[in-house]
């Protein structure tokens, strides 16, 4: 838009064009060489920002709602009535191609908690509010008490509204408050009074309020050109070439500068190393730094890993397949029914985790051996085995059949044994492996009023094969453990059979509710990863408590 005030380097670039040409085409004696070289170069510049609006993600209807009331609203006119304590320009709102940019941020460093320190009328706020997680939390320090209730009503519109509290006063009164309660954001976004940006800069990184993989996101960093421009007197332009200059003498932080709409800076502080302290006081260990320098969260990474999970078309196994997935392993998805693992694949595909399926009937030893070989075919290793298929068959003690209690053994024991034993071989030879066994609070206890001899004394002879393997193959690096759920919350429990038996259950957990396949999930990431490499033969029992009952 040609008409408005031109407010970026690229603005003002095309504005300087639009006059050159218009000399030039004035001036008869011009040679047409540099008339063409001037319209190719107006042609650029004034296409970029359009071109970066079309190719970027379309803004969402609050957000278009709150742009066209920004633009619309006459901001002189609330000034000269005293409603405001300045005069906001319309230029100041974020805008689409920004307001993504914002919100890709959030995503990358996936942000729970934002700081937002000057929001005018909370299209950056909103912007990056969408790409919080449901419990997320943008706070955003306003001056301007009137801008509050400006933006209210679009932020009530919006089902990420409720994820932004705006705070009116002084930022750095706020800081100071922040700081005194002990509070840390993920993401800091700077974008408010120019002049205070270096003591908002200094007051964040010296009390802490940015956590130890924050980002600090400052907005107007080449402030109109000025920041790089010889003769400007432009004080604005001087306060920021000044805080550029400090960010980057800085020694605690890395950043970049880049040149979208007035330029945005990002920061992030850089890991400590003992040549940054001239005292040299701290005890740089493995402690400090983290194990191969990975911080803890890090460590529990599954990046580069192969794994599958048996019984994975349903309940606890696609739970445990959606975990590791999420945490960055292949993985192969084996159930009985190819039609079910074939859908928990197309799940994990949609959220960008590489997975196959495979049929297989783990009671089978050449079932379990044509798993393991298909999954060396496709990716080369093994590196976590999730041995999780079972049956469950109830009858009275006495009515056990030889049938029944074979079918339970041969699925629950025996085919965890076979499965352990095909997967261990490749990973002795590998040289690490982790092995994880479902097995069952029914090991530890004998849950009750459900009668089921050989479900239970197949799951206690999974907690000993798991130690008993455990200790024989730590030293060749082969981790096996196992985790022992408590009851289950699945549609089968809700059955008219069952639900006499409900109350009675949840009557002997002291958690007061069933367990349900997520709360299993952390479990496994840990016991496959890295982070659990001391731990062996262990039974990580996760029932609400009601063994202890």
């Amino acid at each position: 838009n040609q008409s408005a005030l031109s407010d970026t380097p690229l603005e003002f670039i095309v504005e300087y064009l639009l006059k050159a040409k218009e000399i030039a085409d004035r001036n008869a004696s011009v040679p047409e060489e540099l008339r063409c070289n001037l319209q190719k170069a107006l042609d650029i510049a004034s296409g970029l920002d359009m071109y970066l609006e079309r190719m970027s993600s379309p803004e969402s209807e609050p957000l278009a709602e709150l742009f066209k009331k920004t633009v619309s609203h006459e901001w002189n006119k609330v000034y000269e009535d005293g409603k405001t304590m300045f005069r906001l320009p319309k230029e100041c709102i974020t805008g689409h191609v920004e307001g993504q940019f914002l919100k890709m941020l959030v995503h990358m460093s996936k942000a729970r908690k934002v700081l937002e320190i000057g929001m005018f009328t909370g299209y950056g706020a909103l912007s990056m509010a969408e790409a919080l997680p449901e419990d997320g939390q943008l706070i955003a320090c306003e001056i301007e008490p009137y801008l509050k209730d400006f933006v209210q009503p679009v932020f009530d519109k919006s089902p990420h509204g409720k994820k932004i509290t705006v705070k009116v006063g002084s930022a750095m009164e706020s800081l100071k408050e922040f700081a005194r309660a002990g509070e840390q954001f993920d993401m800091v976004f700077i974008d408010a009074d120019k002049n205070n940006y270096l003591s908002y800069y200094t007051f964040l990184l010296d009390n802490n309020l940015l956590r130890m993989d924050g980002v600090l996101c400052v907005d107007n960093a080449l402030f109109k050109g000025t920041v790089y421009l010889n003769d400007t007197t432009d004080q604005n332009g001087l306060t920021l070439r000044e805080f550029n200059q400090f960010v980057a003498s800085d020694p605690r932080v890395e950043q970049v500068v880049i040149p979208l709409r007035d330029g945005v800076t990002i920061i992030r502080r850089v890991p400590y190393s003992p040549e940054m302290d001239a005292q040299n006081t701290v005890t740089y260990d493995e402690v400090f730094r983290g194990v191969q320098g990975k911080t803890i969260l890090s460590r529990l990474r599954l990046d580069g890993k192969v794994a599958y999970v048996t019984g994975a078309g349903q309940g606890i196994g696609r739970a445990f397949a959606h975990a590791l997935g999420e945490a960055g392993a292949k993985v192969a998805i084996v159930d009985m029914d190819k039609g079910k693992a074939e859908r928990v694949t197309q799940e994990l595909g949609l959220k960008g985790i590489s997975s196959m399926a495979l049929a297989a009937d783990i009671s089978k030893p050449e079932d379990v051996e044509k798993m393991i070989d298909s999954i060396i075919s496709k990716w080369g290793a093994v590196h976590i085995a999730c041995n999780n298929a079972g049956i469950n068959m109830n009858s009275a003690s006495e009515d056990t059949s030889l049938s029944e209690w074979d079918q339970t053994f041969n699925v629950n024991l025996r085919g965890a044994f076979m499965c352990c034993q095909a997967a261990g071989r490749v990973m002795l030879k590998q040289g690490y492996g982790k092995i994880i066994n479902t097995a069952s609070m029914a090991s530890l206890i004998v849950p009750h009023p459900q009668k089921q001899l050989a479900y239970n004394t197949s799951k206690a002879g999974v907690v000993k094969l798991t130690q008993t393997l455990g200790t024989e193959w730590i030293d060749r690096g082969v981790r096996v453990n196992c985790i022992s759920p408590g009851i289950v919350d699945t549609p089968l429990i809700h059955s008219e059979s069952l639900e006499p038996l409900l109350q009675r259950w949840l009557s002997d957990i002291p958690a007061g509710r069933l367990a349900q396949v997520t709360d299993l999930q952390a479990a496994v990431v840990y016991l496959a990863s890295e982070a659990s490499d001391y731990m062996t033969g262990h039974n990580l029992v996760i029932e609400g408590g009601q063994s202890l009952w």
